[in-house]
C-alpha cells in the first residue's frame, strides 16, 4: 500500500523518511514542557548592564545571554520594593489583591502561586536563596506548609550579610553558606541542575540572590578591585554635590553585579555541559532598581526609572530560538506567572491579573495596550513620610512616565527625549493634551484594577498592618 502511494504520486522514499522524522521531532519538541531556571537579583536596575550601553559595569555573561534572548526593554516593577514585587511575580496578582504591599508581611499559604501550579503540572520545584514572603521574621525557620509547594528548599527569609549568610533546609537547624553567599548558592544550584539532567520530570528552579542590594562594599575583593570610583561616570541626574558619593557606591554596586555575572556564566555553562541548555527557559530579572543618588535620592520605591525599571531576559532555544529580540511591551511584575505558565503549557488560574505574553514571545501580536501601572500604596521604611515618601499611582508606557499623588498630577516625563527624566512636563501648557490623555489611561487602569487610590492608612487598616515609629512593619531579625 505504501509502495503504491509512493509510485502513484512519485514521492521518493528518502523524502518521506525525512518528512516523518521532521514531523516527529517537531511534535516532540512542541509537547515537551521546558525546564525553568528563574534567576532574580535584588535591587539591580536595568541601566546597570553592559548590553544596555553602560560603559562602566562589566557584565560579559549577561551580555552574551542577552545576545541569545528575548529582551523586554520596558520591564518594570509594579511596586518597586522587595516583598510586593516577589509576591506579584509568584501570584500573578497586584499588590492590593494579594496584600503584600509592604515588606515583612506574609503571603498567604493558601495563595495560588507559580510554584504550586507548576508542581501540580508535574514539575519538580526548588528554591535557593532569599525568599522575603513569609513575614514571620527574617531569620526564622519556614515550615513546609508555608513554602508554596517548593520541594527542594535552601532558603532564608532575608539577609544582606552576604559573607556571613545562613539558611534553613527541611529541619529547623540554621546552616551557613560558605563565603560569599552568591557563589555558594550558585554552586548549589549548579549541582541541582546536574542532578536533574536526566530526570523524567521538568524542574522549576527559583534562584534568588541578595546583591547588588546594599551594603555595596561587600563583594569579594577580586571584584571590588576591578572598579575605581573616580573613573565611574554618574548619570546626568545625579546632583554635582552627590557625585563623589554616587561614584563610591556605584563602584561597590558594580562589583556585586560583576560577581553575579560570573555566576550567571557558571549556570549557563552547567546547562550546556549537562545537555539541559536547549529545553531550559532561563529568566534573568530583578525585583526593583536603585536610585543611587539620581535626583538626589537613594534606594527604591520611587517612581523614577532608576527605581522601577528592571532587566528582563528570557532564553529558551527550543521554544524561542536564539536570535536576539527586543520587545517593547511594558512587562510588569504580575505578568511573570501567566507568561511562564503559558510557555510551560500549564493552565493559568483565574486568580491571575497579569498579562500572558507567551504567545507574543513566540511571534504573536502584543496583547498589551502599551501602558502598565506603577504604584506606592503605602510609603514605608526608607521611603516613609519622614523621608519624603508619598502614595502615588502612575503609568509607564513605551515612551512616557505619568504619575500622580493624592494631591494631583506630580510627574510627566518623555523618556525618549529625556531619558534622565530631568524635565517634568506636568503643568506645561504645550503638554496639556498629553497630560490629559495619560490621565485618562491612568484612570482606566485604576478602574480595571479596582484601585480606589486611597491614603495608605486605609490599606494598612484593611489588612491589619501597623507601621512602627520608623515607618516599617516590625519584624524579628
Amino acid at each position: 500500500m505504501l509502495s503504491t502511494f509512493l509510485t502513484r504520486f512519485n514521492v521518493p522514499l528518502l523524502w518521506l523518511f525525512l518528512f516523518l522524522i521532521s514531523a516527529g521531532s517537531t511534535s516532540c519538541a512542541a509537547t515537551q514542557p521546558p525546564n525553568v531556571l528563574f534567576i532574580i537579583a535584588d535591587q539591580w536596575r536595568a541601566e546597570a548592564m553592559g548590553y544596555n550601553g553602560n560603559p562602566d559595569v562589566k557584565t560579559p555573561h549577561l551580555d552574551h545571554l542577552q545576545s541569545e534572548s528575548v529582551d523586554f526593554v520596558n520591564a518594570v516593577s509594579s511596586v518597586p520594593v522587595c516583598s510586593p514585587t516577589r509576591a506579584s511575580l509568584m501570584t500573578g496578582q497586584r499588590a492590593l489583591t494579594h496584600g503584600v504591599f509592604v515588606n515583612d508581611v506574609p503571603l498567604s499559604p493558601k495563595a495560588i502561586t507559580l510554584s504550586k501550579v507548576l508542581h501540580q503540572a508535574g514539575y519538580d520545584t526548588a528554591c535557593i536563596g532569599k525568599w522575603h514572603l513569609d513575614g514571620h521574621g527574617r531569620s526564622q525557620f519556614i515550615p513546609r506548609e508555608r513554602r508554596q509547594n517548593f520541594d527542594y528548599w535552601k532558603v532564608l527569609e532575608c539577609t544582606h550579610q552576604y559573607n556571613n549568610s545562613f539558611y534553613f533546609a527541611d529541619l529547623p537547624f540554621k546552616l551557613k553558606w560558605d563565603g560569599y553567599d552568591v557563589f555558594a548558592q550558585t554552586h548549589d544550584a549548579s549541582q541541582y541542575l546536574r542532578n536533574h539532567s536526566h530526570a523524567k520530570k521538568p524542574f522549576f528552579l527559583y534562584l534568588s540572590w541578595g546583591p547588588p542590594h546594599d551594603p555595596y562594599q561587600t563583594a569579594p575583593a577580586t571584584y571590588r578591585s576591578q572598579y575605581q570610583a573616580a573613573k565611574i561616570k554618574t548619570r546626568l541626574n545625579v546632583p554635582p554635590g552627590m557625585r563623589a558619593s554616587a561614584q563610591t557606591n556605584l563602584a561597590g554596586y558594580y562589583s556585586h553585579c560583576t560577581a553575579i555575572d560570573s555566576c550567571v556564566g557558571t549556570l549557563l555553562q552547567t546547562l550546556k555541559d549537562t545537555g539541559l541548555e536547549t529545553n531550559t527557559l532561563v529568566i534573568f530579572t530583578s525585583d526593583h532598581g536603585d536610585m543611587l543618588h539620581s535626583h538626589g535620592l537613594v534606594k527604591k520605591q520611587h517612581p523614577f526609572d532608576e527605581s522601577i525599571r528592571v532587566p528582563l531576559l528570557m532564553r529558551w532555544p527550543a521554544g524561542l530560538g536564539t536570535q536576539p529580540r527586543k520587545l517593547d511591551a511594558p512587562f510588569n511584575s504580575p505578568d511573570f506567572m501567566p507568561t511562564i505558565l503559558g510557555l510551560c503549557g500549564a493552565p493559568v488560574p483565574n486568580t491571575v491579573e497579569g498579562i500572558d505574553y507567551s504567545a507574543y514571545l513566540q511571534g504573536d501580536v502584543n496583547p498589551s495596550d502599551g501602558a502598565t501601572l506603577i504604584s506606592c500604596p503605602v510609603p514605608f521604611g526608607e521611603y516613609s513620610r519622614q523621608h519624603g515618601g508619598r502614595e502615588y499611582r502612575g503609568i509607564r508606557t513605551t515612551r512616557y512616565t505619568y504619575v500622580r499623588d493624592l494631591n494631583g498630577p506630580w510627574l510627566l516625563f518623555d523618556n525618549l527625549e529625556d531619558p534622565a527624566q530631568m524635565d517634568n512636563l506636568v503643568g506645561q501648557p504645550e503638554c496639556a493634551q498629553l497630560e490629559e490623555d495619560l490621565e485618562k489611561i491612568l484612570l482606566q487602569k485604576l478602574a480595571e484594577a479596582n484601585d480606589q487610590f486611597l491614603p495608605g492608612q486605609a490599606y494598612l487598616d484593611r489588612w491589619g498592618y501597623k507601621l512602627n515609629a520608623n515607618g516599617i512593619i516590625p519584624y524579628t531579625p
